[in-house]
């Protein structure tokens, strides 16, 4: 029970230390409303293995009902890395045991009790024991053969003996096989049955009644159906294929090596199949086929493979039943129940009965209706990413999210959206790495049609759409890991056996997560491409983010960083084919590698192809928060960014996809606002505000540099949460090594939404300043161009410059960028390249102006300035705006503006000075204005309020 609910955590670690503990249940027969204490042997647990530090241990628990089945965990059980401090274990030092006392009714919240099962872990699961069960009630019913809920393999013609005993005297039997009562023995504490003659496949049901009391076993029979060989149909890919032209059919497949039969159980034969639905086989692939007919076109079906091994190798299953491995949809018992109805309406119930994930399949599905179908993706050298994780973008969690703040997205004037893994993950509140469906969605953040309409949305809005893909792994309930798994405690989980075609048995690099996958099987190359077509085909995805690249070696061990570290070839060789791919379905299709590695190396990947027609070439996450963090606190050592573009990397183009801070790294304003220097009392780079007006010169030393970049979601607005916060408020980095975890995957809060950080003058000015240069790197060419970086001190300056540096042009062909990281005003040298009028890009009217003349510019703390040699037409325009406290947000905008600040009157004015509306009367800070009638285009804003007349432009889109 355990590794189904708590699976999800342990994605960012090794397997927990496990011990096989002593115990007591004190009764040792018990009534569930009975009081019962539970005591574990001290001197059975090596606490100092598990890093347990006054003696803090804790009990997870669940419950199963009469029947053993409905498996619930405790209520207070808490999260498996942190679990609550009511299920913490009492220490007796005396007698060095751990106990709890607890009524089973109360504790678990439910009645009709018929199993508990517990085990002792430390808070953050990091240690734990084995599971351990306890009947509840003085009936009770032991099924001696076969194994309670097991499926015995048998031929057929075979028998099965059937054997039970009970508790508390006589009690009454009847067996039922296939619904149908086949023995019965009303009155005796030991049953035995031998059922002869087998030649179908048998699902029994042994109910036991002692007075008003019934529980039922169920177990069953699989019978071989002698496997057909039969060519598979041309045309036919592994998993669903639907039948174009006969919505009552649908053609299965699936590639199970070392099997010798599979039998495709669902909601059409009523989970019971029989021979007809035992699937084929192709003599040539040895690939499994099955043909369903008499489906019902637009129903929703569901199914999985019963897939057989007769003679196992050691400790591996005869029988697994899985989903399939190719799901665009599963449901699931542990996750569906928590799903929103919000977020995902009318989600397909749960099959009764049945275990683990059940594939989705449904004839006659209406297709997605696209109003883009040829988008016209940014190029690479403009790309500005903001990259998300939906599950933290908003309070809803979810796809809708991210569509209803389209405007922010673009009033910010990035052009790519990066998502945080969305495939199906084990859990339903996590970061997405913890993948275990590669080509099926996530319900918890919505629907396949609504996920089509955030990317078409997107696409309106010049926006591409990236996703971060986990294909270095999968988790344990992948059914490629659950097929040819190793079950050495018989419970239907464990790790890749030594036959698993897909996956290594152990890992092959030393940042491994999960089980990893052998990427140089010709099975795992072609899963994977699968997954690549399915996600551009059927989704119009615009690029790939893959994630830890570096696993893709089979050249090393778990335990050799270096061997990890350094260059592989075969991980050279393969991830090219793997771009190939993607180009072959896409030539301008965005491959971002996160490897973090040797130049050389990544010089193979970001200089591949890029002499092609359509220049290729990888683009390569360069993470650069170490000096940025440090120049952002006012610290002077280890400032050196010059690695943020691309020729330090030694590549040919620019495929440095350079970024200051990701989902892995702690947020800069929270470094700021924790580490930064102190010793200018009146710039105090501790204090909040102090940090938040640093945070425009932060992004002006990285953005403009030519090439990709990346923002992590809400750096643009100055968010200070550390990434450790866990969901109470409290950050736990887990910097003291007491091993009582991190809340780095904790569920953070959405601050900038609650507490309306747009309308905070200080932060709409980092998100305003970042819009603006977001919009000069993608729409002014020098930015593609030419650049130089003299970093490694407090005052850094940039060059970007297209053709000869110090030859002068009429168009926007140089442009200096300078700052000041220190704490304190500096006179910085622009080192202009030539004399002449320099306009300050940063004023959109074109009126800033510097003579090129000029040595010595005064930078107070925390400031910079971005010069060119001609004005920019990049969001100018000719009025006069009022500059001031007061915020217009969000701008452009498109239905509604609001303001931060209470005004009497509100007026719009078009460019020829013509009153367009007014809005009269006493309005809030933050009251929406209405303006879905008036047209696109430039307006000028009067605003009337105490502090007088102002006046904010606006683009309305």
């Amino acid at each position: 029970m355990k590794k189904i609910t708590f699976i999800v955590f342990l994605f960012l670690s090794l397997s927990a230390l496990s011990q096989t503990v002593t115990y007591s249940v004190n009764p040792t027969t018990f009534n569930e409303t009975d009081a019962i204490t539970i005591t574990f042997n001290g001197n059975s647990i090596n606490e100092a293995t598990w890093g347990v530090s006054d003696n803090a241990l804790y009990l997870w628990a669940w419950s199963y009902d009469l029947n053993d089945a409905n498996s619930l965990d405790c209520p207070t059980n808490g999260a498996w890395g942190s679990s609550n401090e009511a299920n913490k274990l009492t220490y007796n030092s005396g007698s060095d045991t751990y106990s709890i006392t607890f009524v089973p009714t109360t504790f678990y919240a439910r009645t009709n009790i018929g199993r508990i099962g517990f085990l002792i872990k430390t808070k953050t699961g990091n240690g734990q024991s084995q599971d351990i069960y306890s009947e509840v009630g003085s009936f009770q019913v032991n099924l001696t053969n076969p194994v309670e809920n097991s499926s015995t393999l048998l031929a057929s013609g075979g028998s099965l003996n059937i054997t039970a005993t009970n508790t508390n005297g006589n009690a009454s039997y009847n067996l039922k096989s296939n619904g149908v009562s086949i023995n019965t023995n009303a009155a005796t504490s030991n049953y035995a049955f031998n059922h002869t003659n087998i030649t179908s496949n048998q699902n029994y049901e042994l109910e036991i009644t002692q007075n008003a009391t019934t529980i039922v076993k169920k177990f069953s029979v699989v019978v071989n159906p002698s496997v057909i060989y039969e060519v598979l149909p041309t045309g036919l890919v592994e998993g669903i294929n639907y039948n174009a032209t006969d919505a009552t059919k649908a053609t299965l497949v699936i590639n199970a090596p070392f099997k010798d039969y599979i039998y495709v159980a669902g909601s059409f034969n009523n989970w019971q199949p029989t021979s007809g639905y035992a699937m084929k086989k192709d003599p040539s692939s040895n690939k499994f086929w099955l043909e369903l007919t008499g489906l019902t076109s637009g129903k929703i079906e569901t199914y999985q493979y019963w897939v057989v091994d007769q003679t196992p190798i050691s400790n591996s299953p005869s029988l697994v039943k899985t989903a399939d491995p190719y799901s665009t949809l599963v449901l699931s018992p542990y996750d569906d129940p928590y799903i929103p109805s919000a977020t995902y309406p009318n989600l397909p119930t749960y099959p009764i009965g049945q275990e683990r994930e059940v594939t989705v399949l449904q004839t006659g599905q209406t297709n997605y209706s696209w109003q883009v179908t040829n988008f016209s993706k940014p190029k690479k050298e403009d790309l500005i990413i903001y990259e998300v994780l939906i599950r933290d973008f908003d309070a809803d969690r979810n796809f809708q999210d991210i569509i209803d703040k389209i405007s922010y997205f673009k009033n910010l004037n990035i052009n790519a959206i990066e998502l945080m893994p969305i495939m199906e993950f084990e859990g339903n509140e996590s970061w997405g790495y913890n993948t275990s469906f590669h080509m099926a969605l996530d319900k918890f953040y919505g629907t396949s049609d609504k996920f089509k309409e955030l990317v078409d949305v997107c696409h309106q809005n010049g926006i591409a759409v990236i996703l971060d893909v986990a294909l270095n792994h999968a988790f344990g309930r992948n059914p490629m890991v659950r097929m040819w798994m190793s079950d050495a405690d018989k419970d239907g989980w464990g790790s890749p056996s030594t036959e698993n075609p897909y996956f290594n048995t152990t890992a092959k690099h030393s940042y491994n997560v999960g089980e990893d996958f052998n990427h140089q099987s010709t099975y795992t190359q072609n899963y994977v491409k699968r997954v690549v077509n399915h996600w551009i085909s059927e989704y119009k995805i615009d690029g790939f983010r893959w994630d830890l690249t570096k696993g893709f070696t089979q050249n090393c061990t778990s335990t050799n960083e270096t061997c990890t570290n350094s260059y592989q070839q075969d991980r050279v060789d393969v991830l090219k084919a793997y771009a190939d791919y993607s180009w072959s379905l896409d030539e301008t299709h965005y491959v971002i590698f996160e490897h973090l590695g040797p130049d050389n190396e990544e010089q193979q990947w970001a200089n591949y192809r890029i002499t092609d027609a359509i220049p290729k070439g990888v683009m390569m996450w360069s993470e650069m928060w170490t000096p940025y963090k440090n120049l952002a606190q006012g610290q002077s050592g280890n400032i050196n960014f010059d690695r943020m573009g691309n020729t330090a990397h030694g590549f040919t183009a620019k495929r440095t996809l350079g970024y200051p801070e990701s989902h892995d790294k702690d947020r800069i304003m929270y470094e700021m606002t924790q580490f930064g220097v102190t010793t200018n009392p009146s710039h105090n780079v501790r204090d909040l505000n102090t940090a938040l007006s640093r945070m425009s010169a932060l992004g002006a030393v990285t953005i403009p540099i030519p090439g990709p970049k990346m923002l992590w979601h809400f750096a643009d607005l100055g968010m200070e949460n550390s990434i450790w916060t866990c969901d109470n408020g409290v950050v736990n980095t887990d910097y003291d090594g007491n091993n009582d975890g991190d809340c780095k995957l904790s569920t953070k809060p959405q601050p900038q939404w609650v507490n309306n950080w747009l309308g905070d003058a200080n932060r709409n000015k980092i998100y305003s300043d970042w819009s603006r240069l977001n919009a000069l790197k993608i729409n002014e060419p020098v930015f593609e161009g030419n650049y130089s970086i003299s970093s490694g001190t407090q005052t850094p300056r940039i060059s970007i410059y297209t053709g000869n540096e110090n030859t002068s042009d009429t168009n926007l062909k140089n442009v200096i960028i300078i700052a000041n990281f220190s704490v304190t005003s500096q006179n910085v040298n622009p080192n202009f390249p030539y004399t002449g009028t320099w306009y300050d890009l940063m004023d959109a009217t074109g009126n800033t102006t510097i003579n090129g003349a000029t040595t010595s510019v005064t930078l107070s703390p925390g400031a910079f300035k971005m010069y060119g040699n001609q004005k920019s037409l990049t969001l100018s325009n000719q009025y006069f705006e009022t500059a001031s406290d007061l915020v217009l947000y969000p701008n452009p905008a498109k239905s509604f503006f609001q303001l931060n600040e209470s005004v009497k009157t509100v007026t719009i004015y078009d460019y020829t000075g013509k009153e367009i509306s007014r809005f009269n009367g006493n309005f809030e800070k933050y009251h929406e204005f209405n303006i879905s009638n008036i047209n696109q285009g430039f307006y000028v804003v009067k605003i009337e309020g105490v502090f007088g007349y102002e006046t904010k432009r606006l683009i309305i889109d």
